[in-house]
């Protein structure tokens, strides 16, 4: 029969290495935003609008077929309110 001791360390190690690796990812994501602030940062000192930027960003994460519906909406709404 095996030892529950033996049992408990073998998922203890894996427990750790679990930890471990995700504090791993954690110092990695840290070092990702921090070069994305930089290269934002970069970006307006050579005059790019980085508000702008971060829209077209996520713009180009979404389906071209959300975007235009979104569009439509706001386009109606605007004509709504007189905005346009």
């Amino acid at each position: 029969m095996a030892d529950p001791t033996e049992q408990y360390a073998v998922t203890a190690d894996e427990l750790r290495q679990f930890i471990e690796r995700y504090e791993q990812l954690e110092a990695e994501k840290k070092d990702v935003t921090e070069q994305q602030k930089e290269l934002m940062a970069e970006a307006k000192g050579r005059g790019y609008d980085t508000k702008v930027m971060r829209k077209v960003i996520a713009l180009r994460k979404r389906k071209p077929d959300e975007i235009a519906e979104e569009e439509a909406v706001l386009e109606m709404y605007k004509a709504a309110l007189g905005m346009t």
